[in-house]
């Protein structure tokens, strides 16, 4: 199957992010009918303060933001892990939510990120506090999609190794990583944390990523989006600017690997449970 991950440079303008991924969606390459296309966390809104998502949200039955990124799996005919967008959740705050559409527009699964990056960093902006705006999921996500069993966790989800686990018991054999990683952490984790949680999980890790510059500098991402594979093999990678990076991978791979090394079985731990 061909996977496809899409680095962006989003901005505070939905229009113009979704102009670019439309535009890029144009020149997409696609070897045979299965293909899924990997989008990075807040796709069509990203930058200032977190406080301005709240600007867009809106209960899931209301989301354009949703129904525009529906409407692109169907004129483009890909099964599309469309990024993350804020989803008004029942307390007034956000959910910052990762949708799975089918080729045909359905919903074939949903995720909101677990782990809300509360943190200070030694950048310009120096602290994130996404709980200020947004609220956590509570459920782990794997999705049936036509290429297979598909895992969903967002950017600081990578670093919570028990979600990974937890993601393989529900039947993973992939995990999609939309992500909008810090060039100070980036350079400091990304890589490794990928390559850990594919080893660790024995599943191709797909790291799609925002880069560079946002709205004016105010922001910086680290990019590097990522296709890892469950040996830990970096089996393509984008490191800087914007647009495709694309992989060819095999499933059977995932099986001969956990065949050969069954580390679940092997686990003397109990499974990891959601608080």
């Amino acid at each position: 199957m061909q996977v496809s991950l899409l680095q962006c440079q989003s901005s505070r303008s939905v229009p113009d992010n979704l102009a670019f991924i439309e535009s890029q969606l144009k020149l997409l390459t696609k070897k045979d009918s299965a293909q899924l296309v990997v989008l990075p966390e807040c796709c069509l809104l990203f930058g200032g303060q977190e406080s301005q998502q709240l600007q867009y949200a809106t209960r899931e039955q209301d989301s354009s933001l949703k129904q525009d990124l529906s409407q692109l799996a169907i004129e483009y005919q890909v099964v599309l892990v469309a990024g993350s967008i804020p989803i008004l959740a029942e307390d007034g705050r956000v959910y910052n939510r990762c949708y799975v559409f089918a080729a045909d527009g359905r919903v074939l699964g949903q995720y909101d990120k677990l782990h809300l990056f509360d943190v200070e960093v030694s950048d310009g902006t120096k602290q994130y506090r996404e709980s200020d705006a947004f609220c956590p999921g509570d459920r782990i996500v794997v999705v049936d999609t036509p290429m297979g069993k598909l895992g969903l966790a967002i950017c600081y989800d990578i670093r919570f190794a028990d979600l990974f686990r937890a993601l393989r018991e529900a039947g993973a054999e992939m995990i999609a990583l939309p992500a909008a990683f810090t060039k100070v952490t980036g350079e400091a984790h990304w890589q490794v944390l990928l390559q850990a949680r594919a080893i660790e999980s024995q599943c191709f890790v797909f790291g799609a990523a925002q880069w560079g510059l946002h709205n004016g500098g105010s922001r910086e991402t680290w990019g590097q989006s990522m296709v890892v594979s469950p040996w830990g093999e970096v089996v393509a990678q984008k490191r800087e600017g914007t647009g495709w990076l694309q992989a060819d991978i095999d499933l059977q791979s995932v099986q001969d690997i956990r065949a050969r090394m069954p580390v679940m079985t092997h686990n003397r731990f109990v499974s990891p449970q959601l608080k």
